[in-house]
């Protein structure tokens, strides 16, 4: 790589291993922990690249954006920041950021993405109106909750696409959120005060039903759910209309249960009528592909529940270990349903692992409560399933990408996301005691020490182990 970059982060640790990495790459590197003097820098000309954090003492670079890229079109701005959450990475895309990385974040992934920016710098041939970052949206009523590799990649998708007027094809599982994303994809985008319309296969089984919905649909967005429901007659209708859709100028979203790609080419569903709906294939993750996102949204239901009324409860470490060893088959509407009725029975404000326990009637928790020392018959059994498990999930994740290859850096996401829950379990076994974990684990020390820093973990010591 060949350039000066200009990296602002408050995190001097940050600032050191990005400084030393792209120097090591060739560039030159201006690093600061100040707002203010990033703007100086970008003032006076300099760099190639930004690289800056979203949350800084002294400004937040979400809101520099619009100025940096006013005073320099053709800069490119990489945001990083520790606020994962949709809205984050639909503020970077909206204020035209080159791209966005949740922390912590992969380094060669950063690495790549920047030499990306200096081989293809934008050039502008006039100076951009000044861009429109939101800032006041409520996303509370959106449970799209996690921190997970899988849904900071969703993330990132849904922002890339927001006002992109190509059909989306939204996949997955009952209870992933499908229609959530559906609802992001209207309600943040520029059509978001236009109607919003549900279309479901029996609203479709009258002859001039879809006419009819889209004239209702004018200037917005039409949502056909269920579409892998359709009967042939409604199909053929569906797709004779949708090639007036363009000048109703009306976005067309759908829903599908399952991978509709495979029941087009097995002849299942009009290959026509696909093509026309699956201008953009949003796969939305089960919930079991992203443990670490369970607790997350258990507490965002939890709270919710207290905002309407009911009791405050607190959902400690054993308990939270027995939701993530749920497979849960539900995904999180059967998350949501499992905390509302905790909220509602409850009667201590600690939710003890007995009550998460029965409320999931004993079904796929055993391994929580599985006594030590068992023979090794019984580990091999362990270890097979274990390995049944994850290849069932990547067969899925692979299944859900209608044939095209997921993206590139799949093995480092895989690792992360089996290394996250397995070091938090073995810390919550060792009571906190790193050097007895790393043992445990089979690992270095200082390896566990890095690990756990990189990943954001946060480590508890409950009790001195002998």
């Amino acid at each position: 790589m060949d350039g000066t970059v200009l990296v602002a982060d408050d995190d001097r640790t940050i600032r050191t291993v990005l400084t030393q990495a792209l120097t090591r790459a060739g560039c030159r590197v201006h690093a600061t922990g100040s707002m203010q003097t990033l703007m100086k820098w970008v003032e006076e000309g300099r760099g190639d690249v930004v690289i800056s954090d979203v949350v800084m003492p002294d400004g937040n670079g979400l809101e520099a954006l619009p100025r940096i890229l006013k005073l320099r079109p053709d800069l490119p701005v990489i945001v990083i920041s520790a606020q994962n959450t949709i809205m984050t990475a639909i503020q970077a895309a909206e204020a035209d950021a080159f791209d966005y990385l949740p922390k912590p974040f992969d380094l060669p992934e950063l690495m790549k993405r920047t030499a990306r920016a200096l081989e293809r710098k934008r050039v502008r041939s006039s100076e951009p109106d000044q861009p429109q970052v939101r800032t006041g949206r409520d996303v509370d009523d959106l449970p799209l909750v996690g921190h997970s590799a899988a849904m900071q990649e969703l993330y990132r998708l849904v922002a890339r696409v927001l006002n992109v007027d190509l059909p989306v094809l939204i996949t997955g599982e009952s209870g992933v959120g499908k229609s959530l994303i559906a609802r992001a994809l209207h309600d943040f985008s520029d059509r978001g005060s236009a109607p919003f319309i549900i279309a479901s296969p029996d609203d479709l089984s009258h002859t001039d039903a879809v006419q009819t919905l889209l004239a209702r649909a004018r200037d917005g967005v039409i949502l056909f759910d269920g579409i892998q429901d359709l009967d042939d007659a409604s199909q053929g209708r569906l797709a004779r209309v949708l090639d007036a859709v363009a000048e109703n100028n009306t976005r067309v979203l759908s829903i599908s249960q399952g991978e509709l790609g495979s029941a087009a080419a097995d002849g299942r569903f009009r290959s026509d009528l696909y093509y026309r709906l699956a201008g953009i294939v949003i796969p939305v993750p089960p919930l079991r592909d992203r443990i670490e996102d369970i607790v997350g949204l258990a507490e965002h239901f939890l709270g919710r529940a207290a905002q309407d009324g009911l009791a405050k409860r607190h959902l400690p470490d054993n308990a939270a270990a027995v939701l993530r060893a749920y497979p849960w088959p539900g995904n999180v509407r059967e998350l949501e349903n499992l905390v509302s009725r905790l909220a509602v029975t409850g009667i201590d404000e600690v939710i003890s692992p007995e009550e998460v326990e029965t409320a999931l009637g004993g079904t796929g928790v055993q391994s929580v409560n599985a006594p030590s020392g068992a023979g090794a018959v019984g580990q091999d059994i362990a270890d097979a399933r274990l390995a049944d498990t994850i290849a069932q999930h990547l067969q899925r994740y692979f299944d859900l990408h209608g044939g095209a290859l997921p993206p590139t850096g799949l093995y480092q996401r895989i690792l992360r996301e089996m290394e996250l829950p397995l070091i938090e379990i073995a810390l919550d076994a060792t009571g906190g005691n790193q050097a007895r974990c790393a043992d445990l684990l089979g690992i270095n020390r200082n390896t566990l020490r890095k690990k756990i820093t990189e990943l954001g973990i946060e480590v508890t010591r409950r009790r001195q182990l002998m």
